[in-house]
């Protein structure tokens, strides 16, 4: 076996069970994903102890599928790196609990990986030769972050979602519309086939000398317009709406991401996490850096969602940065901040 550094990830944050082997921080020989989406749909959203019991289920079977697909044993693995935070503490603790198990048993290094930091670590997997000053914006269903990093393992916090954040607006939009979960990608599909325009819609913030974000304002927007219709008794066209809706977030998405570039001066943009793979948000943001003559970066959409390659890469650059480890007594923290 190659003197590689290898990462074994580990996954558990939310609905989905992920292991991942990867090789450098960057090469992934394996990013195994067991999804509960079908177990959830039916509550229109996540219920913890489902996604609790489900991860115990899988955990054991997805760590042998990923050492299996990437043809290595516990032997050959430099580091455990496991997300512990922020996130469900019942799918947290169950992930946590096999990386300790892993490293204490096999004598093998343990680094705690925020989640979100994995996010953003996803796209120097989609594009190893990355390298800052740039800027980032990180968009979940929990968090909503414009970060300028200097350098690799250093960021300062530009802004973040004062309330709701993006992903999580689209989730309960798509649910008070009633078109499916989760509702990211349903608002994105049904949003093709909608105006825009045909709805006017609050974009908080858009205009105020800061890179702070929300988005409850918009959320209570579309909440009041579909009662406010069905009191008319006047039908609501779902298409317009979803468009209009997704409109308001990538304006306001896209105004920060502007503006902090031009302030900054960068020439590079990362986008990551779940919201990363809209296609609308994706595709107006390249047009608008390029007029700017800068390049914009995000990972495939398989790394824009919860996965545990994204944990080992940015497992491994954390390790890189410090060689720090985390003790035996890594707890889990479901409300774990970026600092």
């Amino acid at each position: 076996m190659s003197k590689s550094f290898l990462t074994l990830g580990i996954e558990s944050s939310c609905d989905e069970t992920s292991v991942a082997v990867v090789k450098d921080g960057k090469e992934v020989l394996s990013n195994v994903i067991a999804s509960q989406v079908d177990w959830h749909r039916k509550f229109g959203g996540v219920v913890p102890e489902i996604a609790s019991r489900k991860h115990v289920e899988l955990i054991n079977p997805v760590i042998d599928e990923a050492l299996k697909e990437a043809r290595v044993s516990y032997d050959d693995l430099s580091l455990v790196a496991v997300t512990f935070g922020p996130g469900l503490v019942g799918g947290l603790l169950v992930g946590i609990s096999a990386a300790k198990a892993i490293s204490y048993a096999h004598s093998i290094p343990l680094i705690g990986v925020n989640h979100i930091e994995g996010h953003i670590y996803a796209n120097f997997i989609s594009s190893p030769d990355i390298k800052p000053p740039l800027v980032c914006l990180t968009v979940s269903g929990g968090h909503t972050d414009l970060l300028y990093f200097e350098s690799l393992g250093q960021y300062q916090i530009l802004g973040r979602t004062l309330d709701d954040a993006a992903g999580e607006a689209f989730d309960k939009v798509a649910r008070v519309m009633d078109i499916g979960y989760p509702g990211g990608p349903a608002i994105d599909k049904l949003a093709k086939e909608g105006d825009p325009k045909a709805i006017d819609l609050p974009r908080s913030f858009i205009n105020e000398d800061n890179y702070d974000f929300s988005f409850s304002g918009l959320k209570t927007a579309v909440l009041n317009y579909i009662n406010n219709q069905k009191q008319k008794g006047q039908e609501i066209d779902k298409a317009d709406l979803a468009a209009s809706f997704q409109q308001a977030v990538v304006d306001v998405l896209k105004a920060k991401v502007i503006k902090a570039v031009q302030n900054k001066g960068v020439k590079q943009v990362l986008l990551s996490g779940g919201v990363a793979s809209n296609s609308q948000l994706r595709r107006e943001l390249k047009e608008a850096l390029e007029e700017l003559n800068i390049k914009l970066y995000y990972p495939e959409p398989k790394l824009c969602t919860d996965n545990a390659a994204m944990i080992a890469s940015a497992g491994y650059f954390r390790w890189q940065e410090n060689k720090e480890v985390n003790p035996y007594s890594l707890n889990a923290y479901p409300a774990l901040r970026l600092r």
